[in-house]
């Protein structure tokens, strides 16, 4: 049996987008808690394996020639671990463009979006003071409506975004859209996409990866945490 990988983790997002990963590759891992609402982050310990103090950032001690190699930044992680296992990356160079453009198009578009949207729809309103902003939350909200509505054409006659076997664009996209109550949109416009969301929440691996310390994710922050989370340390 492997070493398992060291996988540095909230329950986020895209800390999801690994743990769905690793689930359905049935690859072992250790989780080791970032607690970003703790300032985790921006510990020197974490800061050499992900400079960019964020999570999620892995270490795989069975790295390519066998020595270990740390891999930070969630899209370049599912690549890694799709070309480490063969696994959901495609078999063609075809399948495997086709893959990389719509992990591409959640990494520049909708997990930036969704999370802004996030942001000014639901933390700003609860700073101190309150930063109730309608411009930046009709300007996110409708991006995000736009791109799911890409999304949902995308799907059409589809059971998974590159056609009809799960990629890493789904473990990619799945984590950020299974939140598109909180970023304030309408399921009934985007079908395709409610169809595509309920075939991965029915998922096993799906399922095991979402209940990853689940209980340590939290509903509210507060200032000093919010501070953390949205001003950083610089």
């Amino acid at each position: 049996m492997s070493t398992p990988i060291d996988l540095y983790f909230w329950p986020t997002p895209n800390g999801h987008k690994i743990t769905i990963a690793l689930e359905e590759m049935g690859l072992p891992y250790t989780v080791h808690l970032v607690n970003i609402g703790a300032g985790d982050q921006f510990k020197p310990e974490f800061l050499k394996i992900a400079p960019n103090n964020r999570m999620p950032a892995i270490i795989d001690h069975d790295g390519p020639d066998g020595a270990p190699i740390s891999v930070f930044e969630s899209g370049a992680i599912l690549q890694y671990l799709g070309r480490k296992t063969g696994k959901f990356y495609g078999s063609t160079e075809r399948e495997r463009v086709n893959i990389e453009q719509w992990l591409m198009w959640q990494m520049g578009g909708v997990g930036p979006m969704a999370g802004q949207a996030h942001h000014f729809l639901k933390y700003a309103p609860m700073m101190d003071p309150p930063q109730v902003l309608p411009y930046a939350q009709d300007r996110y909200r409708n991006e995000v409506g736009r791109l799911y509505g890409v999304l949902d054409r995308q799907l059409e006659g589809k059971a998974f975004v590159c056609g009809d076997e799960i990629t890493l664009a789904d473990f990619a996209i799945f984590p950020w859209v299974k939140g598109w109550e909180g970023q304030q949109q309408d399921i009934t416009k985007i079908p395709n996409v409610k169809r595509w969301l309920d075939t991965m929440f029915a998922r096993p691996a799906v399922e095991r990866g979402l209940a990853v310390n689940a209980e340590a994710r939290q509903a509210s922050y507060s200032k000093e945490q919010m501070d953390l989370l949205f001003k950083g340390k610089k």
